[in-house]
């Protein structure tokens, strides 16, 4: 049972889960504004470039699963203060890497420590609030963490214009100290839920392994070498599954997907983030690259996005209570794949206001899909599974996000053979971009297919109620 905690000590809590709720969006959002002085700084080519935000999400991808069983085993306020410590610490190493090796390195370790935050945060504020109040608190977190994802592109495109891009990750340390000192000063409980359970090592070992390889092997699929690990690495996540569907204490619980409305919400998801989690790395790149618009300027164009998502999302969510959650996600992955298409005419000279109207587009299209297609699945999954089942929906938006970018990579390497981008290239760069958008489009008409299917799916099972 959780412990009462005063109104006081619930306060710091809940600052301390949204500050790190806030500076993991931030993160990424602000390191996509960034990435061409990045480049420009170390001399890099687009292939190597990429890197720095792919090691990030794939830390997310890999570990978060992993250390939401922790958090559950040995506390999760100890799972979220060593993430939020190790975070910082690596936000101040980014902030003066002397290279772009090194800069890879402390992407990788800032995305662990968001892993660990990622995992715990919600755990955290669900043993804290009672059922009644809950929805309030995650609507407060929620709204930090568009908050971020709006003001990352912003702040970190006036940051690098004007004080250079280690500034963004000197932003990461005052707020990290603050959360840090907040848990240690205030905060003196810990929550605990499966005290004395056995953590399955053995899947975390395998599960790991295999997502880095299928991310390494995307990049190198045209060699020997590429083709192995994408072998190794499905047929790991396949043994992986298999033993979980054994295990004592899994770390995925695979009877989640033995019903047809969660399996295909959570298809879905993965399908919509492979095809939208990269689109605005690439339109960053575009922006500044090929149109030359300032940081700045570009961050205020890819705020759009998120800004719409923060206002619509909870709008979206208390419609899906009234309606279902899934005729809303159906309208929101359909006018997603008519934004991806939109982007596939990108030109070197193409308007302004049509990547506005892009990104208005996809704003829209994410805030109606996102919380009702979340909605639905909790609302599809048993109670006892709700811990499991959050962290797996999780661990679905991450990968999406990995392929998603290991997407970029192979188009990418595969066309511009890792040189850097100069005038000379700018057509490569633009065929390398419309390929890439294409398949993305291909990839959410996919999903487009699962969320219709789940649509019919309840649509069949109210007509077996009234019956």
């Amino acid at each position: 049972m959780s412990p009462i905690l005063d109104k006081k000590s619930s306060l710091y809590i809940l600052i301390a889960v949204i500050l790190g709720a806030f500076l993991i969006p931030y993160t990424g959002s602000s390191l996509n504004v960034s990435l061409p002085s990045i480049g420009r700084d170390f001399g890099l080519d687009l292939v190597i470039l990429n890197w720095i935000p792919t090691v990030f999400i794939l830390a997310n991808a890999a570990l978060i699963l992993p250390f939401g069983r922790s958090g559950d085993i040995f506390g999760r306020k100890k799972i979220f203060t060593i993430g939020i410590s190790i975070f910082t610490l690596f936000s101040f190493l980014a902030a003066i890497a002397p290279s772009a090796y090194f800069l890879i390195f402390f992407s990788f370790m800032q995305g662990l420590g968001c892993s660990m935050i990622f995992a715990t945060g919600v755990a955290i504020l669900s043993s804290v609030f009672p059922l009644g109040s809950r929805g309030e608190f995650f609507g407060i977190y929620v709204t930090s963490v568009f908050i971020g994802l709006f003001s990352g592109p912003i702040l970190g495109g006036f940051l690098t214009q004007n004080f250079g891009w280690r500034s963004i990750f000197l932003f990461n340390i005052p707020l990290g100290l603050i959360i840090i000192f907040l848990i240690y000063a205030r905060i003196k409980t810990d929550w605990i839920g499966s005290r004395g359970e056995n953590f399955d090592i053995k899947g975390t070992l395998i599960y790991i392994p295999s997502v880095i390889f299928i991310l390494y092997g995307f990049t190198t699929v045209f060699t020997v070498l590429g083709k192995i690990l994408i072998i190794s690495g499905v047929s790991g996540i396949l043994l992986f599954l298999k033993l979980e569907s054994s295990a004592e204490y899994p770390i995925l619980h695979p009877q989640i997907f033995k019903k047809a409305v969660p399996l295909l919400s959570s298809g879905a998801s993965l399908l919509l983030n492979t095809s939208t989690s990269a689109v605005w790395v690439l339109i960053s790149l575009y922006l500044q690259l090929i149109q030359s618009i300032s940081p700045l300027t570009a961050g205020i164009i890819l705020a759009i996005q998120p800004l719409l998502v923060a206002i619509i999302s909870p709008f979206a969510g208390r419609l899906s209570d009234k309606i279902g959650g899934a005729p809303l996600s159906l309208i929101g992955i359909i006018l997603t794949v008519l934004g991806l298409y939109m982007a596939t005419f990108l030109e070197v000279d193409t308007s302004i206001i049509f990547i506005m109207i892009l990104g208005v587009i996809l704003g829209v299209s994410n805030a109606l899909f996102a919380s009702p297609n979340t909605n639905t699945f909790m609302g599809s999954v048993e109670n006892r599974y709700f811990g499991s089942a959050s962290a797996t929906f999780s661990t679905m938006i991450f990968s999406g996000q990995l392929l998603s970018m290991a997407i970029v990579l192979l188009v990418f390497s595969s066309l511009l053979g890792g040189m850097e981008i100069d005038p000379s290239e700018y057509a490569q760069f633009m065929l390398s971009l419309k390929i890439t958008f294409s398949i993305f489009t291909i990839i959410c008409i996919l999903g487009t297919i699962l969320v219709f299917l789940m649509v019919l799916k309840l649509k069949s099972k109210k007509k077996l109620r009234i019956q």
